[in-house]
């Protein structure tokens, strides 16, 4: 197996089937920080740098929690606008990494330009981990998906899929790398627009990817162990950020996640995923459903985050 120390976590592409299972192996070991609410000491000489350029929530507060909870430091930014990046001198990414990697020994990026994370890693000597870079991919939000359905149902092999949603979007890259890896059957659900790009289509087909088309999750949702969700109205992900219009549209019925539709044609084990945020695809009422577990997973993500960062900065072998 390869080793993690000193890795660039920059895509799921090349991520073999074991080292998901490495991972999920460190995440259980040092679970107890997360569970017992306690920071430990495991990383305690060492400092997490984050460099956001785009609005986040989930990714930025996990990365930097875990990194607390392992007993680290964190520095960082997460808004561009406040560094010379985001104004007058619009520094460049070479310039910035170059500096970055003397403050600390990982650097955690999201950035709007797709490729920017590997970019990153290209300049500096730290290892650098993609937390979603344009329309590109996703890693750890993806391994953390991976490791809740793996904790719920103990394998990633014989389940059946729905991926649903703007199939441009990281997280549907990423995790059409990670089920290629894996006995799983995939149908997918997107409008034409939003449907795969040919040369990702012909890539993942090549890597073993098996999947079908579908026109409304009615269709299939009965045959589904893992209903895997994104948006479909959605902002420009090229931008940096995008601000909230009056004409955004609404979620049309056949890309939609209802209680009704879950309760009256879904499996009774079938799981909801949803890296959030959301909106009028998943109606609030599924929250209190059997099936829901997108809430599970931002617990399961400062899991995910903690096992990379001990594997990377060495803690763990």
């Amino acid at each position: 197996m390869r080793s993690f120390m000193g890795r660039d976590i920059l895509s799921l592409k090349d991520f073999e089937r074991h080292e998901y299972f490495r991972v999920f192996d460190v995440a259980a070991m040092l679970e107890p920080y997360a569970r017992d609410r306690r920071n430990g000491d495991l990383l305690q000489h060492k400092t997490l740098v984050t460099a956001f350029y785009q609005p986040s929530t989930r990714t930025r507060l996990a990365t930097e929690a875990a990194m607390h909870r392992l007993g680290g430091h964190v520095t960082g930014f997460s808004d561009a606008k406040m560094t010379r990046a985001g104004d007058f001198y619009q520094e460049g990414i070479q310039d910035t990494v170059k500096m970055l990697e003397y403050y600390g020994d990982v650097i955690a990026m999201r950035h709007f330009q797709q490729g920017a994370p590997a970019e990153a890693a290209h300049h500096a000597s730290i290892p650098v981990i993609n937390c979603g870079d344009g329309w590109g991919e996703h890693p750890t939000q993806v391994l953390t998906d991976m490791l809740t359905i793996y904790r719920e149902r103990g394998t990633l092999d014989g389940l059946t899929w729905i991926l649903i949603g703007d199939m441009r979007m990281r997280t549907m890259h990423s995790i059409s790398y990670a089920l290629s890896k894996f006995d799983a059957k995939a149908y997918v659900v997107a409008p034409d627009d939003m449907y795969f790009l040919p040369e990702f289509e012909e890539e993942i087909k090549g890597m073993g990817f098996r999947y079908e088309r579908k026109e409304h999750i009615e269709q299939v949702i009965g045959e589904a162990d893992v209903i895997y969700m994104e948006p479909v109205v959605q902002p420009d992900y090229t931008k940096s950020r995008v601000e909230v219009t009056d004409d955004k549209g609404m979620t049309p019925a056949n890309y939609q996640v209802t209680k009704t539709l879950m309760f009256e044609k879904a499996r009774g084990n079938a799981i909801v995923l949803h890296s959030l945020p959301r909106q009028d695809e998943l109606l609030p009422d599924v929250d209190t459903t059997r099936h829901q577990r997108y809430w599970v997973e931002a617990y399961n993500g400062v899991l995910t985050r903690m096992a990379l960062l001990a594997l990377i900065l060495g803690a763990v072998e």
